[in-house]
């Protein structure tokens, strides 16, 4: 039978998974070693392992089959032939809403509690549905691009005309779902940067002035840094990271945009850096810190399977180092602008708390953005001024 072929396809995927990689770079190097599956058992596997994933802790004693068969119902409006197979009383209810789906799944299995999927005892931030934030764990959030203003109704149309259903979120975001190949609609790179939609409202929080000289000190591959070049054209930005791969990737995407006034340096944050910064003085810093990226796991579901709680208070540790080591080079009377993409309180807020105790800063406001109302990650931002 075909559905124990699905069977065997998942169970050795999931054998192979510990957590190490990202899931979607791990499949990749599944499928290379095992070119001997299709497309459609490519397609079903990561449909499959996705699912499980997204199921967290919940109903931890059972089979792993019957697991996965209640988190695809849980995931998915199609029935599955696992689901099917498994879990044949799901078939009815499987178009119905995730909340429906949850009150079926507990008349059907009476230890599930929707808390297990998410099981940290860490207080989560302020203002966050925790049912509402735990069911956003079974959707797959959307892929979200920022556009220029003047260009959104071309590119809009563009991707309407691939038949792509695309949603206008603001005057400079779009939202069509994940999996998009934008790459096959648009061509030209330039025209588009891929940022989660609560990554690109953190820019509501920077307000840069032209000629500005700001620091963004933990880069990455650049997210950051393009949102405020793209709020002021004219601020001078120096970036940084410890990983100079990243910024790598942070030059290329520079490129393309045509961003040419910057600096870039590696610099590992935890250490003195006098000797390279004596002389720096910055009109804002960005710190979009290191974190638990528990924000972001509807996307990631494997690091919501595989995350270990005593991480949340490392991450703590390095936020406040990596703090202390930045805020020195601030003028007086400009922001800090402290971001993670962590919804726990010990990241966010207490952070925050620590930070105004500890050194010459005033919070002139916060706010974690609650991505699971628009598909999104959620991500918490607060501005901080240098007293």
């Amino acid at each position: 039978m075909k559905v124990h072929h699905h069977i065997r396809a998942f169970e050795q995927v999931l054998a192979s998974c510990d957590g190490k990689l990202p899931l979607h770079r791990h499949l990749v190097v599944y499928f290379k070693q095992n070119k001997q599956m299709g497309s459609s058992d490519r397609r079903w596997a990561s449909r499959y392992i996705y699912s499980y994933f997204r199921l967290g802790k919940a109903l931890a004693s059972l089979p792993a089959i019957e697991r996965l068969a209640i988190a695809d119902f849980l995931c998915n409006t199609d029935l599955s032939l696992i689901t099917a197979h498994v879990f044949p009383a799901a078939a009815e209810y499987i178009t119905k809403p995730v909340e429906e789906k949850v009150a079926f799944v507990k008349t059907q299995y009476l230890d599930f509690d929707l808390k297990d999927v998410f099981p940290f005892k860490h207080q989560l931030s302020d203002g966050i549905d925790e049912d509402a934030f735990l069911l956003s764990l079974f959707v797959q959030p959307d892929l979200f691009i920022r556009v220029r203003e003047t260009h959104l109704p071309i590119i809009k149309a563009k991707i309407e005309e691939a038949g792509v259903a695309v949603k206008e979120l603001s005057a400079t975001t779009l939202a069509m779902p994940n999996g998009t190949k934008l790459e096959q609609i648009i061509d030209d790179a330039r025209l588009y940067q891929v940022q989660d939609f609560s990554s690109q409202k953190t820019g509501n929080y920077f307000q840069p002035q032209p000629y500005d000289y700001w620091w963004d000190c933990c880069a990455a591959s650049g997210g950051k840094s393009l949102l405020i070049h793209s709020l002021e054209p004219k601020v001078k930005l120096l970036v940084s990271d410890v990983r100079e791969t990243s910024l790598g990737n942070l030059q290329e995407r520079f490129q393309l945009a045509g961003i040419k006034d910057y600096q870039k340096k590696v610099i590992d944050l935890l250490q003195n850096n006098d000797q390279i910064l004596h002389h720096y003085e910055f009109d804002g810093v960005l710190l979009d810190a290191p974190c638990s990226g528990a924000g972001t796991w509807g996307r990631t579901p494997e690091m919501l399977y595989f995350f270990e709680e005593y991480k949340v208070a490392n991450y703590v540790k390095l936020q406040k180092a990596i703090t202390e080591n930045v805020v020195k080079y601030l003028k007086p009377g400009k922001p800090l602008i402290y971001m993670t993409c962590s919804v726990f309180r010990q990241e966010n807020e207490e952070v925050v708390n620590y930070l105004l105790e500890k050194f010459p800063l005033k919070l002139e406001k916060m706010e974690l953005i609650k991505g699971y109302n628009n598909k999104a990650d959620s991500m918490f931002v607060a501005r901080l001024i240098k007293q």
